[in-house]
């Protein structure tokens, strides 16, 4: 359960790298890339949020399989 979900952080990861790389030397991303970029930030952060509340759910002696994905305005609304 968890290997799916850390399998999918990484394809996030990656996308999200090999974005940057085709710019970091020259010009910036266009306007299609940069929503992009901003879609990836948000699917990473609810991955990494769901990721925690399964781990938690887990070291509480409940069922992780009960955690479930927030939305992203509520994840992007943390405080850090």
């Amino acid at each position: 359960m968890d290997d799916d979900l850390h399998r999918r952080i990484e394809e996030l990861v990656d996308e999200e790298h090999a974005l940057r790389a085709a710019h970091a030397a020259g010009s910036g991303p266009d306007e299609g890339e940069l929503a992009r970029l901003k879609a990836l930030e948000v699917a990473l952060d609810r991955a990494w949020d769901l990721l925690r509340q399964r781990q938690a759910r887990r070291a509480a002696g409940q069922d992780p399989t009960a955690a479930a994905e927030r939305p992203g305005d509520v994840v992007e609304g943390y405080l850090a």
